[in-house]
C-alpha cells in the first residue's frame, strides 16, 4: 500500500510539475498576431485607476491598437463591492485619456471572473466573435485564458503582455500555483 501511495504521489507531482511548466511556457506567440478586437481581461482597480497589473494589460492593448494589430479594444471587468468603478469603465477611461477614440472602445462591466469576461465579451461581439480576436492578459494567465476563449467559440490569438508585475519568484510562484489550480478547474468543470 505504501509503495502504491508513493507511486501515486510521484505521478501527481510529475503531472502538476508538467502542467506548471506548460502554463509557464505559454502558448506560441509570433509577435505579429492581429485581430479585429483586442479583448483586455479585467484586473483590479484602485480608486478610479486601473491597478498596475491592469495597467500593463491596457498598455499592451494600446500598443496593439496603435500598431494597427487590433481595430478596437474591448475592456472587461465588473465592479467589486469595495470599488467605486467597474474595471471595464476604469480601463476605458484610461484608454480615452491616451487618445483612443470612444468609438474604438467597447466596455464589458459586469463580469467577475475570466470566464465571465470572455462569455460577456462573446455576447457583446455576437457574430463578430468569429473574426480573429487578440486575448490580452499576463503571460502566466494566457494558457487558461486561451482555453476559455476557445470554449466560448472565439477565433482567438494570444497577446500576452511583454512585461508583467509578477517578476520575482515570490510573486510568480503563487500566481503560477493559482493558474495550475484554475486550469484544472476549467478542465474538470468547464469554469
Amino acid at each position: 500500500m505504501k509503495r502504491w501511495s508513493a507511486g501515486l504521489a510521484a505521478a501527481l507531482a510529475l503531472w502538476l510539475g508538467a502542467a506548471a511548466g506548460w502554463i509557464a511556457v505559454g502558448p506560441a506567440v509570433t509577435g505579429s498576431e492581429r485581430g479585429e478586437t483586442a479583448i483586455v481581461l479585467g484586473a483590479a482597480v484602485i480608486g478610479d485607476q486601473p491597478s498596475p497589473v491592469f495597467t500593463a494589460r491596457l498598455e499592451h492593448a494600446l500598443t496593439l491598437y496603435r500598431a494597427g494589430r487590433a481595430g478596437r479594444i474591448l475592456v472587461t471587468g465588473g465592479r467589486s463591492p469595495e470599488d467605486r468603478f467597474a474595471e471595464g469603465d476604469a480601463g476605458a477611461a484610461w484608454l480615452q485619456a491616451r487618445g483612443v477614440p470612444t468609438e474604438s472602445i467597447l466596455i464589458e462591466d459586469r463580469s467577475k471572473t475570466t470566464r465571465e469576461n470572455l462569455a460577456n465579451a462573446r455576447a457583446m461581439l455576437g457574430d463578430g466573435a468569429r473574426a480573429p480576436v487578440l486575448i490580452v492578459s499576463d503571460p502566466l494567465h494566457m494558457r487558461r485564458a486561451m482555453a476559455m476563449a476557445a470554449a466560448e467559440g472565439f477565433n482567438a490569438r494570444p497577446a500576452p503582455t511583454p512585461t508583467t508585475r509578477y517578476r520575482s519568484l515570490a510573486t510568480q510562484a503563487p500566481f503560477l500555483a493559482r493558474e495550475v489550480w484554475f486550469m484544472h478547474v476549467h478542465w474538470l468543470a468547464g469554469m
